[in-house]
């Protein structure tokens, strides 16, 4: 949704801290494709990122106070909406942070993403994976984050943040080999 006319997301942000809730309506509608874009990552469903996105959006409205606006709005949205899945997640499966894979192989392998694959298709393998390596893949290779930050987020050593992204490597890469609809989902 674009803004109304006359109004920046400066000031719009500045009338939301101010608690005017037909401008919180407006910012929610503004940000509202760019949240589920961050949430679908992060999601097996369109219904469970569509939680996601709503939980993070109470928690802006909630937090807005201490946004400090000389930084990109954006990106303060989008680590919100990062932590509220990651959180949902915790909740959901608490027993898979918990693996001890300090002394598993750690394999290198470099991952080209294949020309072909729309944004759907790609939605769609990384919701086939475990929830920890679809959150580490998206954690290190979407947003950026380095294994000493992940493991920070996710409380596990930055050296099973690097086995979880080389195990999520190699699951995308052997689900981009096999034939069509014969992709399950692994716990």
């Amino acid at each position: 949704m674009h803004l109304p006319k006359g109004i920046t997301e400066e000031k719009l942000i500045q009338q939301c801290k101010n608690g005017d809730l037909k401008h919180l309506e407006v910012l929610y509608k503004h940000f509202y494709g760019y949240a589920m874009g961050v949430g679908l990552r992060y999601s097996y469903s369109r219904d469970d990122a569509q939680e996601v996105v709503n939980d993070a959006f109470i928690k802006v409205f909630g937090a807005l106070q201490y946004y400090d606006a000389g930084k990109p709005f954006k990106a303060w949205l989008r680590t919100i909406v990062v932590n509220t899945a990651i959180d949902k997640q915790r909740k959901e499966q608490k027993h898979q942070w918990g693996k001890d894979i300090e002394n598993a192989l750690q394999l290198e392998s470099p991952f080209n993403a294949v020309e072909q694959l729309n944004v759907d298709d790609i939605l769609k393998l990384l919701a086939l994976l475990p929830d920890v390596h679809r959150t580490v893949f998206n954690l290190y290779e979407i947003d950026g984050y380095k294994h000493d930050e992940i493991a920070e987020i996710l409380g596990i050593p930055a050296s099973s943040s690097r086995v979880y992204l080389t195990r999520a490597k190699d699951k995308l890469r052997e689900m981009l080999n096999k034939p069509e609809g014969k992709h399950e989902r692994r716990v």
